[in-house]
């Protein structure tokens, strides 16, 4: 798996690279994504999610993690069905995490922020990977998936 790690200008080095892929790995193997996926993960600053939660969301507010999908919307995405690019590759899309908020959310629910970003990966994959949580049944079933995924990283979120 291809996993690209960019972070925003001032934020290099606040958390370390290897992990942050580890994490988004877990969750596309857990969740049955090929080994020829491509995701970027994006550390950013409160302005720039709240630029692009404007832009793209009409939401003029900062917000923890955003999901841009490079695959159509549906609400029962199988892994295994994506269209796969010609260069052979199953491009995901990107997850953008703001990480000054994470730090706000971690201290909000006690505990690190590894703990908090780990939550917001999952998340944010979960969503390109096509689940939703509009409707309440959706919102559970994403819940439940979310906390199994969490409880398999476990001993990564120190």
């Amino acid at each position: 798996m291809e996993i690209n790690v960019l972070f925003d200008d001032g934020l290099d080095g606040v958390l370390e690279t290897d992990w942050l892929e580890n994490v988004a790995e877990k969750v596309l193997v857990a969740q049955g994504v090929s080994p020829e996926a491509e995701l970027g993960l994006v550390i950013v600053g409160q302005e720039k999610v709240r630029r692009l939660n404007l832009n793209y969301l009409g939401k003029d507010e900062p917000t923890d993690v955003l999901s841009f999908a490079m695959l159509p919307e549906s609400a029962d995405r199988d892994p295994a069905s994506f269209v796969v690019a010609p260069d052979g590759i199953q491009h995901l899309g990107e997850v953008i995490i703001s990480y000054p908020q994470a730090v706000l959310q971690a201290e909000e629910h006690r505990h690190s922020v590894k703990k908090e970003v780990a939550i917001l990966i999952v998340h944010g994959v979960l969503h390109l990977l096509g689940y939703d949580h509009e409707r309440p049944e959706d919102k559970q079933k994403m819940r439940a998936r979310e906390a199994e995924m969490l409880n398999d990283i476990g001993g990564d979120l120190n």
